[in-house]
This record gives C-alpha cells, sequence and structure tokens, in this order.
C-alpha cells in the first residue's frame, strides 16, 4: 500500500522516541511536512538530522499553558497524532496524587487540548482531517502496577469516540491504535522481568509482541484517505492478545 502524504502538513507529539520518533520519519519520507513536539530537545536535534526539513517544538504537554504557547499558533495542520505519554508503574495502593496527575495531564489532557487547538484550525481552514491517538490494549484488560496508565487509556476510548462524533460533520476522522507491548524504553519497563515477559509473550496466540512499524503502519492507514469510512474506531495491534 503506497501512501502519499505531499502537501499535508502532521504534527506528532511524543516525538522524540520510539513509536512517535519512527511516526515522523514514516510522515517525512512519504512527503508530509512534519511539526514533531517532544519535551526532550536533545531528540529533536537528533531527529532534525534524521529528517531535515522538519519543524522540532520543545514543550512539556503536561503544562497546559507552555503547550497552549507553543503549540497555539502552530499554523494549519492535516494530520494528528497524538503519542505522548507516560507510564508510571506503581501498584495501585502505592499510586500517588503527583502520579495521577502527572499521567492523565500528559495521556489524556494533552489529547484534548491539543487535539481542539488543530480541530479549530482545520474547521477555520474549511478542510477535511485525521486524527489517531496513540491508546493500548490496557484500555482493555488489566496489568499490574498499570492502574493509572490502563485508566487514562480507557477514558481515551471514550474521548475518541466522542470526538469522532462531534467533528464528523466536519470531515475531521478521529481513530486511535491499541498496541500490545512495544519494546521501545517504555515497553521495556513494563517487561523488566524477563520470566515474566516470556510468560506474557506466550500469553499472545502470535507469541510475539508488537514491533514499532506494525503500529507506525496501522497509524499510517487511519491517517490516510485508505480508511476515509473509518472513525470512532480502534485498531488492535495485539497480537490476538485480546482473542484469548
Amino acid at each position: 500500500m503506497q501512501l502519499n502524504f505531499s502537501g499535508l502538513r502532521a504534527l506528532v507529539t511524543g516525538a522524540g522516541k520510539g513509536i512517535g520518533r519512527d511516526t515522523v520519519k514514516a510522515l517525512h519520507a512519504s512527503g508530509a511536512t512534519v511539526v514533531a513536539v517532544s519535551r526532550t530537545n536533545a531528540d529533536l536535534v537528533s531527529l532534525s538530522k534524521e529528517c531535515p526539513g522538519i519543524e522540532p517544538v520543545c514543550v512539556d504537554l503536561g503544562d497546559w499553558e507552555a503547550t497552549e504557547k507553543a503549540l497555539g499558533g502552530v499554523g494549519p495542520v492535516d494530520l494528528l497524532v497524538n503519542n505522548a505519554a507516560v507510564a508510571l508503574l506503581r501498584p495501585f495502593l502505592e499510586t500517588t496524587k503527583e502520579d495521577f496527575d502527572r499521567s492523565f495531564n500528559v495521556n489524556l489532557r494533552s489529547v484534548l487540548q491539543v487535539s481542539q487547538i488543530v480541530a479549530r484550525g482545520m474547521i477555520n481552514r474549511g478542510v477535511p482531517g485525521s486524527i489517531v491517538n496513540v491508546s493500548s490494549m490496557v484500555a482493555h484488560v488489566t496489568f499490574p502496577k498499570l492502574a493509572v496508565y490502563s485508566s487514562t487509556k480507557g477514558a481515551m476510548t471514550m474521548l475518541t469516540k466522542s470526538m469522532a462524533m462531534e467533528l464528523g460533520p466536519y470531515k475531521i476522522r478521529v481513530n486511535s491504535v491499541n498496541p500490545t507491548v512495544v519494546l521501545t524504553a517504555m515497553g521495556q519497563k513494563v517487561t523488566a522481568d524477563s520470566e515474566e515477559s516470556q510468560k506474557l509473550k506466550e500469553r499472545h496466540p502470535l507469541r510475539k509482541f508488537a514491533e514499532v512499524e506494525d503500529v507506525v503502519n496501522s497509524i499510517l492507514f487511519l491517517l490516510s484517505d485508505h480508511s476515509a469510512s473509518t472513525s470512532g474506531s480502534g485498531i488492535l495491534v495485539d497480537a490476538g492478545y485480546l482473542a484469548s
């Protein structure tokens, strides 16, 4: 499937590492102009060398005022990938107010804020658009020490559907991708225990975790016109986990 995003401008959050970084690289290679948002400037510097011409924006999306200042005047955006997230591993009984606030501010509130900024621009320009929220299969299943993270992703499911319903009349589609463990830096934290990691892998019918490329390909599909009638949906990239 050949995807061509020439002439379109995309914004990707959490662009410095993992899924976000590879999404930026894939969009750049497919002709899009990309605004890459990360809180780590060093990651943006190295990404700019790999993808000349991207527009780096360094901001902590957990800070509402800083985000408004950094992205309020971002200009026309046709495609949005809300990928930024934190996974603070903590048993339920040890979870703190700070854990809760940080997780919801970055993982969910920033999706609302950035999507509002981008969608208003699309509506004002009278153009269609596509928004993809990077969620997780733990929106649907439980994992130890991920009570708050899972809650942010469960809430994202309803936010995605609500956005799709309200933005649909403006020809703006909103969907999510819900991967299983992906062995990015974040994923490696979740699977640090090699024995438990192996047991978890064997619970997947395909006996594997997801590759970053698998998730990126699903994001690109949802951004593209190949999914023109898909909105309010979530693609499971879970190696069959939820079927088992």
